[in-house]
């Protein structure tokens, strides 16, 4: 069989290259868009590049992840920052989860939703925004009278927390990591003295959680928004008061400039609790050393989280009375009737949903265990 012989004509040989040269370029451009895209509601693992070369920062693994608070607040938007530069550093780049402001991709009450549904993998969230669908998620998110952060921590490490909370939200399609964790809220911020529960009655109040519940049933109007909404219904009258997070969080949205009266204590939430969710598929597609990256930085989070919010209050609360704002402690008749309609509230739960009896049982029987211990280990408080 003969080999052809080349055409050695200067006009074919010059076109010959061009068209190389656009078939290459185009090549190139086509295999760049595809890196770059990132479509919205793309399933599976967003593997980037299954070769991976570092030093040209790729990730094995790109998720987006929405978050229900906005990354600029102080102690509750920065931890999910911590959190996926811990993540990006741990593995060398090769898992990379990129923030969505709330709202962005996905609505900050819709989190869990849209991981379940695979339009994410992965979610930052409070599991009190799903009380609605999934009453007994509330009892992971803070509990009225309930758990303090090292009391829920041991609860969810040590005294099977970790396993009945992800139990619940397989159902769900999702596997939860602890991930955040803050110390107790304030109370509310309102424009009027509460000096007993009558003060509650008819007050348009925003309130989240279990809380809300309570506050129902104490006679307030009760209505859920999510933080960057707050501000503008308080100023314009739609609501008379408002709860929301820690002070440094409230003063940053501007409470302090509408209404004077800030109370405690955050009997509604004495410790506030955080979660990563993360698709069920997609957590069984990562290998182990993945999942145990997953679990350690949101685990390094949960402490850090903690160390930030309890630093950072004692200042804000010092800085009050130069801004007009009176820090006040609610009445412990007041305290006593809320948590006695607390009680009811738990109780009334419990026979509605069987998930959340479960859980309350679990919290209560570790409760009446660490009780031995706290009561005895902890100098008072007043000392």
């Amino acid at each position: 069989m003969s080999e052809s012989t080349p055409d050695s004509s200067p006009g074919r040989g010059a076109s010959g290259r061009a068209v190389l040269t656009a078939v290459v370029t185009a090549f190139l451009v086509g295999m760049l868009a595809t890196l770059a895209i990132r479509p919205a509601g793309a399933g599976g693992v967003d593997r980037i590049a299954e070769g991976n070369d570092h030093r040209q920062g790729r990730a094995r693994i790109a998720w987006r992840m929405p978050v229900s608070f906005q990354s600029s607040m102080p102690v509750l938007g920065d931890n999910p920052i911590y959190v996926t530069e811990q993540i990006r550093k741990v593995s060398g780049g090769e898992l990379d989860l990129t923030i969505y402001e709330p709202g962005e991709i996905v609505p900050a009450f819709s989190i869990t939703d849209a991981v379940r549904d695979r339009k994410v993998n992965i979610g930052y969230t409070w599991l009190g925004y799903d009380q609605g669908k999934i009453p007994a998620s509330a009892l992971l998110g803070a509990v009225p009278f309930g758990m303090e952060p090292w009391e829920f921590a041991a609860w969810w490490y040590e005294a099977g927390g970790r396993e009945i909370g992800q139990a619940l939200y397989h159902k769900y399609q999702s596997h939860i990591l602890l991930c955040g964790m803050t110390g107790p809220e304030t109370a509310g911020w309102f424009r009027k003295p509460i000096r007993s529960l009558a003060d509650l009655e008819g007050l348009k109040i925003r309130f989240a959680g279990l809380g809300g519940k309570v506050m129902e049933q104490a006679g307030a109007s009760v209505t859920m928004l999510p933080g960057g909404e707050i501000f503008q219904a308080l100023e314009k009258g739609a609501i008379d008061a408002t709860e929301f997070a820690l002070p440094i969080v409230d003063q940053a949205l501007g409470f302090n400039r509408i209404a004077s009266y800030n109370y405690y204590p955050g009997w509604h939430q004495p410790g506030t609790f955080s979660h990563m969710a993360v698709n069920l598929t997609s957590w069984n597609e990562l290998s182990n050393t993945d999942q145990a990256t997953l679990e350690t930085a949101c685990t390094a989070g949960a402490m850090r989280n903690l160390a930030a919010s309890e630093a950072k209050q004692g200042a804000i609360i010092a800085g009050f009375p130069a801004m007009g704002v009176s820090a006040e402690t609610l009445p412990m008749e007041v305290l006593r009737e809320l948590q006695h309609i607390t009680e009811g509230v738990m109780a009334e739960e419990a026979e509605k949903d069987s998930d959340f009896a479960a859980i309350y049982a679990s919290q209560q029987a570790f409760r009446a265990d660490y009780s031995h211990w706290k009561s005895r280990a902890y100098l008072p408080r007043n000392f």
